[in-house]
């Protein structure tokens, strides 16, 4: 058999990082994940980045590659960006050795963002679980700071256990949100120890004692693929439409640019057609084997 050569994509100006980009702060989320707090450094490219929830940018770590990670800060401070990153891969593994004045490269942002303006009038649910939290803190800083536009804003997570739990010290700075009944936050875990005060089960669990009303629920959802499956049919089931439930589909992202073919998945590209979805289209996608 003649061995064929297969080239990689030409590297052309979309592929080399846009802007450069300096660690601020890096805080220890779980055992294995960190969140970096960037500043970009080029004047005029600073002042004109803006991102919209859903959003992710391409990191480049020196001399090693890059990967796509969402973008997990407040949307209306674009100057102070957070990535939430777990050390899983590759690239991913040289995160944790990145310190306040390291460099990375960064390009973007890119994807397609969470359609907020749909939940407008009624019932915001952000169902997350795992690393999924990230993608969507952004929707939650979006809807506290348009409080008034929404019926309620109901935030269900679920993680393997307390442990793995991101962001316990942003639920400290939400909890006169909580208090008041601004946004309701129901947390779950699979493994609970015994000083944890909350859930135990999957995500799915909480969906009974947040009394959601289907007609007038518009849902986003993140986490593992599996958990998206469970977590967006377990609305449908209760009646919430299936185009009013949206997933966000971060699978084999690499070059953003729908150039590589990495991340196609049926007719999409992940990277430019995505990442969200509504589960209407992802749906259908998901039940064939192997896609």
């Amino acid at each position: 058999m003649t061995a064929v050569a297969v080239s990689s994509p030409p590297v052309t100006a979309s592929l080399v990082p846009e802007m450069t980009a300096t660690v601020r702060r890096v805080v220890r989320e779980t055992p294995d994940t960190a969140t970096f707090w960037l500043a970009i450094n080029e004047p005029e490219r600073r002042a004109g980045y803006r991102f919209l929830p859903g959003q992710f940018n391409m990191l480049y770590v020196f001399a090693a590659g890059e990967v796509p990670i969402s973008v997990s800060s407040d949307p209306a401070h674009p100057e102070r960006l957070a990535h939430t990153i777990r050390a899983t891969g590759r690239v991913t593994n040289l995160f944790p050795a990145l310190q306040p004045g390291s460099r990375v490269g960064l390009r973007g942002p890119f994807g397609t963002p969470w359609p907020v303006a749909e939940a407008e009038g009624g019932d915001l649910v952000i169902v997350a679980g795992g690393l999924g939290l990230a993608p969507v803190r952004p929707i939650i800083y979006e809807a506290i700071r348009r409080r008034d536009q929404f019926r309620r804003v109901v935030v269900l997570v679920g993680a393997r256990g307390p442990e793995h739990m991101l962001y316990r010290h942003q639920l400290d700075a939400w909890s006169h949100w909580i208090r008041s009944r601004a946004i309701e936050v129901h947390l779950t875990v699979d493994v609970p120890d015994d000083a944890w005060p909350f859930g135990h089960g999957v995500v799915t669990t909480l969906y009974p004692q947040a009394g959601l009303a289907p007609h007038r629920t518009t849902a986003f959802v993140c986490g593992p693929e599996i958990m998206m499956r469970f977590a967006a049919a377990g609305l449908v089931e209760r009646g919430v439409p299936a185009e009013r439930v949206h997933v966000s589909m971060e699978r084999n992202m690499q070059c953003a640019v729908r150039m590589c073919g990495h991340c196609q998945w049926g007719p999409v590209f992940v990277c430019a057609d995505g990442p969200v979805f509504p589960w209407s289209r992802a749906r259908e996608w998901l039940e064939v084997a192997q896609l």
